[in-house]
């Protein structure tokens, strides 16, 4: 398996949802604060998706 490297939009989609999501565990966001975890989550694979998926 060949891994290639993301699209930079892709990347920093990622990395906006990683750290919304931490930030929301510390402070009260009113949508995020609910659903942290999962921002977190999708951020997480978002960005492996952005690795094994060529043009991502």
């Amino acid at each position: 398996m060949k891994l290639t490297p993301p699209k930079q939009i892709t990347f920093w989609i990622s990395l906006v949802l990683a750290v919304l999501g931490i930030l929301a565990t510390f402070v009260s966001i009113p949508f995020v604060s609910g659903f942290a975890f999962w921002f977190v989550v999708a951020g997480y694979a978002l960005l492996a998706a952005g690795l094994f998926l060529k043009g991502l």
